[in-house]
C-alpha cells in the first residue's frame, strides 16, 4: 500500500530562505554591476560609480523587502 502524503500547511521555511538568498544575491549583483557598468560606459569616475552602486543597492533592498512581505504573507493590508 502506498503511503499517502498530506499537503504541507503553510510554506516551507527552508524553501523560502533559499529563495530569498538566491534572489538577494542576484538582485544585489545586478545593482553593483549595473552601477559599475554605467559609470564606466559614460566615464563618470569612481565617486559617481560608487554613488550609483549605492543607489541601486538601496533599490535592491526595497525589492527584497517587498518580496519578503509577499512571500511571508505580511502584505495583507494592501
Amino acid at each position: 500500500m502506498a503511503a499517502q502524503t498530506r499537503p504541507a500547511e503553510g510554506r516551507s521555511y527552508v524553501t523560502l530562505l533559499s529563495m530569498m538568498i538566491l534572489v538577494g544575491i542576484e538582485v544585489f549583483a545586478v545593482a553593483l554591476s549595473g552601477g559599475w557598468a554605467i559609470a564606466g560606459l559614460f566615464e563618470l569616475g569612481d565617486v559617481v560609480g560608487y554613488v550609483l552602486m549605492a543607489a541601486f543597492s538601496i533599490f535592491a533592498a526595497w525589492i527584497m523587502l517587498q518580496l519578503w512581505r509577499r512571500a511571508t504573507g505580511l502584505d495583507v493590508g494592501r
